[in-house]
């Protein structure tokens, strides 16, 4: 049989290659939406039986103002030292060690409870013209802080570096949400996103009410982030609203978003989130699967190159996809590359 010729069976219609594989597209897809379904049902919460380290209640202050900034951060520093100093003394020792760290930074918030909550500042926010809020995704906690960390230094040393004469940064670490984990039913559903939606979008007021006047605020969002980001966004005084590797939104398209924002979106060439099938199921009254890939041309968002890192390389020191964040969040958006 010559190639490209249509197969046919006796009493039936022929059936082209493309027909064959768009049937066997068809099978992956609903085989990988019946493995995401199974997950969500059958997959035990990472972690979940792990003991977690005692700690105090949160400080309890007025929304910060300019006038007050400084006390905010001492209330914090001081709160994630007695959270360091009782992690201590039950033998938690590593985490001890984390907060105490945490105890010489600019904290805007700190919960020791449970797996953790920080809002961490970089750069002087009272004065900041340009303002990035990095939202991460699943298995941050107070003890992965570090990590999450790292990303928030290499944008704001870039900032530091490529911002004109006159323009003031500040780039805000926050940790403001009980992430999922990785392999966790919760990481398939937009339920923490909706828990988390409200408080994003009240740091947002807050920052407003903190940073200069007309500062510009990007919203940065990782991964299952982009779920939270896309959640909260039609109460969002934002101007840039960027998934990175994002598993789906919850949207199907940037217009359902409802927000006034520049919706951007990337993955790098290595990011294993491609796989992850972009659907989504009703079950037992919750939607499992995160929808329409962000990237996608259907979805509408500005696509732009994240070069060949993985899932956590958007902020590789060096990497294009810093480079083209940096654009963003100085407002250089034709410089952003495409």
């Amino acid at each position: 049989m010559e190639q490209g010729c249509e197969r046919k069976t006796p009493g039936t219609r022929p059936v082209t290659a493309e027909a064959t594989e768009q049937r066997l597209a068809g099978r992956l897809r609903r085989g990988l939406l019946a493995a995401l379904v199974a997950a969500a049902v059958a997959v035990p919460l990472a972690g979940a039986a792990r003991p977690q380290a005692p700690a105090p209640p949160p400080a309890q202050l007025p929304p910060p103002a300019v006038a007050g900034l400084d006390a905010t951060y001492a209330a914090h520093r001081a709160n994630a030292a007695e959270a360091a100093r009782t992690a201590a003394e039950h033998g938690y020792r590593n985490h001890a060690a984390i907060e105490r760290a945490l105890a010489e930074r600019q904290l805007l918030y700190f919960d020791g409870r449970g797996a953790g909550l920080v809002t961490e500042v970089l750069g002087d926010l009272a004065h900041a013209d340009r303002v990035a809020v990095l939202v991460p995704g699943s298995d941050t906690g107070i003890d992965t802080y570090a990590r999450f960390r790292a990303t928030a230094v290499a944008l704001h040393q870039r900032l530091t570096r490529e911002a004109p004469t006159g323009v003031r940064t500040a780039v805000v670490a926050w940790l403001g949400y009980e992430t999922p984990g990785t392999l966790s039913p919760s990481v398939a559903t937009t339920g923490r996103a909706k828990g988390a939606a409200p408080e994003l979008r009240s740091l947002v007021r807050d920052l407003r009410a903190v940073a200069a006047p007309r500062a510009r605020v990007s919203l940065l969002c990782h991964s299952y982030g982009s779920v939270v980001c896309a959640r909260a966004a039609g109460g969002l005084d934002v101007d840039d609203l960027v998934f990175l590797g994002s598993p789906g939104t919850g949207a199907d398209t940037a217009a359902d978003l409802r927000t006034r924002a520049r919706v951007w979106a990337a993955r790098g060439a290595a990011d294993w989130v491609e796989h992850v099938p972009h659907l989504d199921a009703a079950l037992f009254g919750t939607t499992v699967g995160l929808g329409t890939d962000p990237v996608s041309e259907e979805y509408g968002a500005r696509v732009f190159s994240a070069g060949d890192g993985g899932h956590s390389d958007y902020f590789a020191p060096g990497s294009l996809s810093l480079a083209n964040l940096t654009r963003i969040v100085l407002g250089h958006t034709r410089e952003v590359t495409r």
